[in-house]
Parts: C-alpha cells; structure tokens; sequence
C-alpha cells in the first residue's frame, strides 16, 4: 500500500478499510534507527485504537528510548504470561497428568488413558472442572451412548468423576457444581455351566500342561476368589493350619478378609510348585495382571461358551452351585464371595428359590401319593 508522510520525522501511514465502519482510515507506521538496525512498526489504526501522527511520534521517541516494547514484544510477553499462568491451571488435561503419574503401577492405568484420551480430552480437556457445567457432560454421554455400550460409557463417566475427586482432595481445584448421572447398565450376568460343561472343563484342566493357568482355574472354581485376588494371593495369605485363607491385598470389600480353605483348594495349593512370594507367577517369577492368553486356550478346547469369562465366569459356577444346593442361605453365601453388600449376593436368590420350590413341590408329592397308598389300603381291607 502507499506511503503518505505527516508532519513527524519518521511517522508515516496508509490507508487502509476502516475496522467496524463503512469507509477508509489511516493506519499509522513508524521507522527508526536502534542498534544500528533500521526498524519499522505498526503502531495503530485511526478509529480503533484512536491512533494519530503525534501519537505515532511520541510512541516513536518512547521507543527509540528504550521506555516501550514493541506490539510484537508486548504480544509474546502476553503470550508467555498466559502461558505462566496456564501452568497453575488445574484443567481436565492437567489433572490426568498428575493423576496418572500417581499411578504408574496401576494395572487400569493403560485402560484409563485409553478412555481419557479418546473420550474425555478433545471435549473437556481444557475445561477446569469449575468451569464444566451439566450440559458439556451429558453431551459426551449421549453422544457416547450412540456408538459405545452402556458399560463403556459408565466406565468413562467414573473416570471423569476420579479425576475431579483427585483434584478436589489434593486442593488443586473446585468441584462440580451438579451430580454427573451414569448411564443405567444391565450387567447382572450369571453365568453358568450345565454339568456336561462343567465336567468338560474339569477334564481339560487336568490335561493342560500349563499348571498356572490350571490351578488358577481350579482355585476360581473351588473358592469363588475373584480374578485380581488369585493374581495378589501370596503364600503368607494361605493357613494351612487352620484352614483359611486371607484376602488382604487391595480387597474389593475395603478389609482384609477371610475364606474358608476347602479340602479341594488345599489339594491344589499343596501341591503347586512354590517359586516365589505370590503363588501364581508369570515365567519371570512377577505376580500376573492378566492371564486370559493362558486360560482361554483351555476354556476354548473344553468347548464351553466364547462369552464365558473364564475366570469371573468361575466364580458364577461356585455361587451358584451353593446357592442351588439349597444348604447355603444367602448371608453365608455373602460372606464366602466377600461381597460388601448382600444386594450383589441377590442374583443367586433365584437359584435358592427354585430349589425350595422344587423340594416343596416334592413334599407335595410324596403327601399326595401317601394319601393315595391310604385310600388303596382301605379299600383293599373292604
């Protein structure tokens, strides 16, 4: 554009459409010399920044003294303060930071970053949680709730929740101001084995050559001990003596526990090779954090079902088959799984009511037909 000079030594402008307004406005430049080195700046326009030649001159000598940073230095001095101030910003991104450094040797923790990254990041990762309102979480979840399953979705949700309450008890940030809702999710699976099945599994344990995958399965079956527990399960935590063994490793109850130590799991224990602290160990002698690529070979060539979980499915055969006996009332049966709550105890409920309906109905029977074999008598002695 052209040059137009005014009345000031080294002030200069040109013209240019006016910013917010119909027609032309001047937009003031200055040129000088510092450091040997020729320097020429915009400095402002006429109607937004209410610039003018004698302003333009005396912002000239201001920088020629040294007194004033140029528009360029005072943006990237803005820039390195907002920066500065963004580093004691407690926002979503910055609390998964922190949190996830805190959990380095967690076994959810690659799961969890997975969630937060694709899920949780690109909505509200720059959001400090103060500024979240309900609107931008119930958005994530219905859009979530599209594509995802219900328990994928109560998963993400939970981990948005974990990493607010992290920063709210460290005193990093404000919490929310509304109650996230979670989806509702039907996940109440029972899962069970016909006696076929069961039999099955049994012969193809004791065919594996692999005596951890097989043990750990056995001791799922003959105590009901959940996954991580057997994973956590050391030789200190089993009595031999008095026959009990010790859930006091990160137990989901949030106490240390006791089940009983059968006749069957004593046997497996017995005789299982001890090699190292925890009693099912990976070839490097560590505690295991996942062993499905060992158990699914097995669970696979007894020819049960692909959805039977092999190791939680287990622990669904031991409860259901006590409560089906129809010899264990449900607080036992609370107390052997180590549930917190008799509610998770419940969906074995039916199987115990079933039962006593089949043995009423078998009462029944045995009354009904000893009252025919009575009438027969009488009319036989007639």
């Amino acid at each position: 554009m052209k040059r137009f000079k005014t009345e000031y030594r080294g002030v200069f402008y040109r013209k240019g459409e006016r910013i917010g307004g119909r027609g032309i406005e001047k937009i003031f430049y200055i040129v000088f010399k510092k450091d040997g080195k020729l320097h020429e700046e915009k400095i402002g326009r006429q109607y937004v920044d209410d610039m003018t030649a004698a302003k333009a001159s005396r912002i000239r000598s201001d920088r020629i003294e040294g007194r004033r940073m140029s528009r360029k230095e005072i943006r990237v001095e803005e820039r390195a303060k907002k920066e500065e101030a963004m580093k004691n910003v407690w926002n979503l991104s910055a609390l998964w930071d922190e949190y996830e450094a805190q959990r380095a040797d967690c076994r959810g923790r690659q799961n969890d970053k997975g969630l937060f990254l694709k899920y949780l990041k690109p909505q509200l990762g720059e959001k400090q949680p103060h500024e979240i309102i309900k609107i931008d979480v119930d958005r994530v979840r219905y859009n979530l709730m599209k594509t995802l399953k219900p328990q994928t979705v109560k998963h993400v949700m939970a981990l948005f929740k974990r990493l607010v309450n992290f920063g709210v008890e460290r005193q990093l940030c404000q919490g929310l101001g509304f109650k996230v809702d979670m989806p509702r999710v039907d996940n109440q699976k029972t899962e069970d084995l016909s006696s076929d099945q069961l039999k099955n599994l049994l012969k193809t344990i004791d065919e594996s050559t692999d005596i951890e995958a097989a043990n750990i399965m056995r001791m799922a079956l003959f105590t009901g001990m959940r996954r991580g527990e057997l994973f956590k399960l050391k030789w200190e935590d089993v009595d031999f003596d008095r026959g009990f063994i010790t859930i006091r490793h990160d137990p989901k109850g949030g106490v240390s526990q006791k089940i009983p130590l059968n006749q069957q799991a004593r046997e497996v224990l017995m005789k299982h090779p001890r090699t190292a602290e925890y009693v099912f160990v990976t070839h490097k002698g560590k505690a295991f954090v996942d062993i499905s690529r060992r158990v699914n070979p097995i669970k696979k060539a007894s020819g049960i079902p692909d959805d039977f979980r092999a190791l939680h499915g287990l622990r669904h055969v031991y409860a259901s088959m006590l409560a089906s006996s129809g010899k264990v009332d449900m607080y036992t049966l609370q107390k052997l799984l180590t549930h917190k709550s008799p509610i998770m105890t419940q969906r074995y409920a039916h199987l115990r009511d079933e039962t006593m309906k089949n043995a009423s109905a078998l009462a029944g029977n045995i009354i009904e037909q000893a009252a025919t074999s009575n009438d027969k008598d009488s009319e036989a002695m007639r």
